[in-house]
Formats: C-alpha cells, structure tokens, sequence
C-alpha cells in the first residue's frame, strides 16, 4: 500500500521547483552519468536517447519538474504515470532497479545544487520518489499480469524469428516476426509497440521500440522500420544486417495509444513519415472488425518514392466502404502528381481537415516525427478540438513542448 505524502515534503519539494526549472537538464544528466557506471543498470535503457545531446535527459528534467509542480494534484500526471509504466514493461524493468535509480537521483539532486540541496530537501525528494516508484510498480505489476492471463502472453524477453522481410519504400522495410517456439501470441491493441532486443554478436545489445503495423492476429506481428541515416544504427543494423532466419528477443506489446475496442465516434488517422505504422495497424483492424465505422486516414509523405504501403491500405479501404484516404506529398518527384501519385501537394492542415473530416466530431489519432506532433497538436487544439479526443504516439521519449 502506498503511504500518501506527509504535507512537509510536499511543501519542500515544491520549493524546488525554481531550482529544478533552471538546473533540470544538469540533474538528469548527472543521474545518468551515475546510473549508467553501473553496466547491468545501463543495459537496461534505449541507448539512443542517451548522452549529453540525448533527448531522453531533458524529457526526464521535464517529467521531474512536472512531479514536482504537480505533487499536490497527482490526477494532473495520470496519462504520464501510464505510459512511463509501459515503457517500463516494455523494457523489462523490475521492482530491484528501482534503489539504483532513487540513489542516482538522489545523488545527482545534491551534487547539482550543492549546498542548496539540504538534508532536508534531500530526504524530502526520497519520499517524493518512493512515492511514485510504489505507483508506477503497482501498475506495472498490474499490466504484467493482465498480459500473462491472456492467450499468446509472457513476461520478459522472448524469442522471436523474422520469418519475412519487405521492402516497402525507399525507406521503409517491414520484418514479420513469429515467436521461435511455434506457440500463439499475445492479440495486441492496435497502435501499440513492440520493444526488441537485438545486435552484432559480441557486442551489447541494442533495445529499440517498433509500433506494430499489422492487425492482432494471434499468430504473429509485424514491424515497419525506416532506416535512419544517422542515430546509434538500430535502424541500420534491422535493414541492412538482418534476414529471414535471425532471432530477436521481444517483450509484449506495451502502450498506452490505441485504437478504442469499440470506437464510440467517427476516427481521423493522421501520420507523417513512418507514423504511418500504428496506422496500419488500425486501418487493418477496422476493416476486420468495424464495418460500420467512419474512418478517415491522411497520411503525410515526402513522395512516392518514401511512401509505404499505400495499395495495401487503399485496397483495404475500397473493401470496407467507409473509409477515406488522402495522401499529402511534401516534395514530389518527377513523375508525382496530384490526382494520380497523391492527393495534395504540400502539409496536412487543419483548413484542410476541417473541410473534409468531421474533425470536430471524431477521435483523431497521430503518429510521426515531433515537429509533425507539435504542429498538428497545436493546431487542432487551436481550431477547438477537445485535448481529450487528440491521441497521439511519439517515437522517442516525450518532448518537453509535446507535454506541456
């Protein structure tokens, strides 16, 4: 049971909040630098987003300085709490990490703000922390265990084979993946990820989180990966290292975006880039499974050439009847025209979705890189759009400017 917070610490962790403002990026990035002399802790993370210029140290100064200026109202930070539980079971984090990361924050606190950082500010932060660790253990227990009671669930790392590898793009490749033991797997919620473990042999592992591209199926799942040109090569590695017969380990399906198991409104799908894969995802379900659902999905792409799986979403739509597509290029090649490669030169708006969605009256569900999210979120709260019909899913940790 978790025991509330005693109103001192409340009130000293509060006090805070100037210092946290001004110094968080330099509290995280110590946390790290001390988390990580541990090798089996630093295993532990997405490697990626790591490092001075990482975006997960200033995400992290942002979600500490929200705790802390929300820790009188809790209920402010339930979205946030759910889907850093997620992540955590995507990654296979355990009640036992939980002391490595409370002494390197802790640590890190009084190291950054030196005298500042009082004993009792100190011991306060403890009671904040451990407050929140007992929450987030308590759901992710609960996320474990509904997963594991479930046909196809698991707990931990398992064994997957890619039993098949498209090209879908100039910059897209899919891998279907069937679980090495032959036995079912867990039905995901469509727009939900997977998190895999995978790398040269000798050489530590890399953990990356791929959004599911196909419908839940029983049998097996299917990932859409760009290749990125730069980055720590995760993305390289699956395109170009990578065949039909390679083993991957893979946690269950995690995430707090998904498609409704009965959508109660009419659905507009926004992607840009590679967000197109929960969408996939979802238009694949709806076709199976809600045929009389109003659908709308606008995709964002740069041309033909970058855009994936567009015969295969629109030959769904034709067969479901209710759902619409248009494709918006922001640089088309020779040969892309509107009316014939794609709908609409240039970037998806909210004029244009208004005109021909019924924005104001759907769920809208977005997916892509953040400068699409901050636009599109932006924008659609700005044309009226209540915050609580706007779902998006971001690839990478939270965005400070997402959040706020």
């Amino acid at each position: 049971m978790t025991h509330p917070l005693s109103a001192e610490a409340i009130a000293l962790v509060k006090a805070t909040v100037p210092a946290l403002a001004e110094h968080g990026p330099a509290i995280t990035r110590t946390m790290y630098r001390r988390l990580f002399e541990r090798e089996d802790i630093r295993a532990l993370f997405n490697q990626a987003n790591q490092g001075d210029g990482g975006t997960q140290v200033h995400a992290l100064a942002a979600a500490v300085l929200a705790y802390a200026r929300n820790i009188d109202n809790l209920g402010a930070l339930a979205s946030a709490v759910e889907r850093i539980a997620h992540k955590h079971v995507g990654y296979h984090i355990l009640p036992e990490h939980y002391p490595f990361v409370a002494e390197a924050l802790l640590g890190a606190i009084s190291e950054v703000l030196g005298e500042a950082a009082t004993p009792d500010i100190i011991k306060a932060w403890g009671e904040a922390y451990w407050f929140l660790a007992e929450i987030l253990k308590g759901r992710e227990a609960t996320i474990r265990e509904e997963i594991e009671q479930l046909e196809g669930g698991w707990d931990g790392w398992r064994p997957f084979v890619v039993a098949d590898k498209v090209r879908e793009s100039s910059v897209i490749t899919s891998l279907v993946l069937r679980p090495a033991d032959g036995k079912p797997v867990l039905r995901h919620r469509p727009g939900q990820y997977l998190t895999l473990r995978f790398g040269p042999a000798g050489e530590p592992a890399m953990k990356r989180n791929y959004s599911i591209s196909c419908a839940p199926n029983g049998d097996h799942y299917r990932i859409s990966v760009k290749r990125e040109a730069s980055g720590k090569g995760g993305s390289r590695f699956l395109h170009d290292h990578v065949g039909v017969g390679d083993v991957f380990e893979v946690t269950p399906p995690a995430g707090e975006f998904f498609l409704p198991e009965a959508p109660q409104r009419p659905v507009v799908l926004l992607s840009g880039g590679v967000g197109l894969t929960p969408m996939v995802s979802m238009i694949e379900t709806i076709a199976a499974e809600h045929p009389g659902l109003e659908a709308h999905y606008v995709h964002g792409t740069m041309s033909s050439a970058t855009h994936a799986m567009d015969d295969h979403v629109r030959s769904l739509a034709q067969r479901h009847g209710r759902i619409t597509i248009a494709n918006f290029y922001s640089e088309p090649q020779a040969g892309d025209a509107p009316g014939e490669t794609h709908d609409i030169t240039g970037f998806i708006t909210t004029d244009w979705l208004s005109a021909n969605t019924p924005l104001h009256a759907a769920d809208i569900f977005l997916c892509g890189p953040r400068p699409f999210l901050r636009s599109m979120v932006r924008d659609l709260q700005t044309v009226g759009v209540p915050a609580d019909r706007i779902h998006f899913e971001f690839f990478g940790p939270t965005d400070e400017l997402l959040a706020a």
